[in-house]
């Protein structure tokens, strides 16, 4: 019997065991610099980083020398939104996002249209989706970049991303997908989606360490990246892109966890839609007409259940539930505002304040859910 039953994944998740013993030893004895040279220290790291470029690569289908290892999603969402609009502005001055991303997309966007971009944001529906109507008429001969969400971290929505990229090849346009909750819960080729150009990761959404992520940008048919300007300046690690010692012990752990993920990818997502689904059965059996789901029933991440329990405030309700449960009122990253991802499809501010976000993990099982019944 567990004492808390953590269902607060999409906000972080445990270190997996095996993840914990690929790090320890790269905390400890295997210290080296991977910058360094000809000494085994060194040459250990600079091996250690390679193999978890493989990794990374290898779970979402693209090439290792596309990887460049960040902090996480957030340091991604900067590199890639300033670095790409800052050397393409010649080209046109349009942007295009949507009113549900993450607040490391939204709020550097507003920042480019405060110096001087044009910045289109376009609304979800109450699905909490955006549809190719929408972003083909938002292109206009100006636009140079779109950053959409791939899945968002609330409701589970799930963007049209490879109609979206197909649009992209045919005007010009750079797409990049912030794909922080979608990691482990989608199979993903890049390979086979030329029109998204650059994805955000970070390796503490499935079961890596907290401080690591990358980003993949795509490299053209002459091996080469495009343009881009570095948020980062200084000794020249990644290609010369992300400039900083590299944290090894870090990126072995997220070289670990994809490794982890790619082994299980199939599995984890049938468990995930079998945990909810039962989850869903427990509480509609519970609570009846007194509970409703803001998310869809269908084309989501699996794992990520959206629900008002009517009458209740949620941060009341979280606060109950704390020695026992782990859930939320929505995103960590703005855990002291109401959702504005709920706020965009619809929800009134009493909506939102009767919901709470539990995102499951495939490493519980059916009857631990069975605490719902005890409510």
């Amino acid at each position: 019997m567990i004492s808390l039953l953590y269902l607060d994944n999409s906000a972080t998740t445990p270190i997996h065991p095996e993840v914990k013993d690929a790090m320890l030893p790269f905390l400890l004895e295997e210290f080296g610099n991977p910058s360094s040279k000809y000494y085994d220290l060194a040459a250990y790291a600079k091996d250690a980083v390679k193999i978890a470029r493989q990794n990374v690569a290898k779970l979402i289908d693209c090439r290792p020398d596309e990887i460049i290892f960040t902090s996480g999603s957030t340091e991604s969402n900067n590199f890639i939104i300033k670095g790409i609009t800052d050397q393409r502005k010649n080209k046109g001055k349009h942007i295009i996002t949507t009113n549900i991303e993450h607040p490391s997309v939204l709020e550097v966007c507003k920042y480019l249209e405060s110096i001087g971009f044009n910045l289109t944001v376009l609304e979800a529906n109450q699905n909490g989706v955006i549809t190719i109507e929408q972003f083909s008429n938002a292109v206009t001969p100006e636009t140079i970049f779109a950053s959409i969400q791939w899945g968002n971290n609330e409701i589970g929505s799930l963007n049209p991303i490879i109609e979206i990229s197909k649009i992209c090849i045919e005007h010009d346009i750079f797409l990049h997908s912030d794909a922080t909750q979608v990691i482990g819960k989608r199979l993903i080729s890049l390979d086979n989606l030329p029109g998204l150009s650059a994805i955000s990761i970070s390796a503490h959404k499935f079961f890596g360490p907290k401080g690591v992520g990358a980003t993949f940008l795509r490299k053209d048919q002459y091996n080469l990246f495009p343009p881009i300007t570095p948020l980062l300046h200084g000794g020249g690690q990644e290609e010369g892109l992300r400039s900083g010692t590299l944290a090894v012990h870090n990126i072995v752990g997220l070289g670990k966890a994809s490794e982890i993920a790619s082994q299980r990818q199939n599995k984890n997502i049938k468990k995930l839609n079998e945990l909810e689904q039962h989850l869903i059965e427990i509480l509609n059996s519970k609570f009846g007409t007194n509970i409703k789901y803001n998310h869809s029933s269908e084309n989501k991440i699996p794992g990520i259940i959206n629900v008002q329990f009517i009458g209740i405030n949620n941060e009341i309700l979280v606060k109950k539930l704390a020695p026992v449960i782990a859930v939320s009122t929505g995103s960590a990253c703005s855990s002291s505002k109401p959702s504005h991802v709920l706020a965009a499809i619809g929800l009134s501010l009493n909506e939102i304040r009767q919901t709470i976000r539990i995102s499951l993990s495939p490493y519980i099982e059916k009857e631990d859910l069975n605490i719902f019944n005890n409510l």
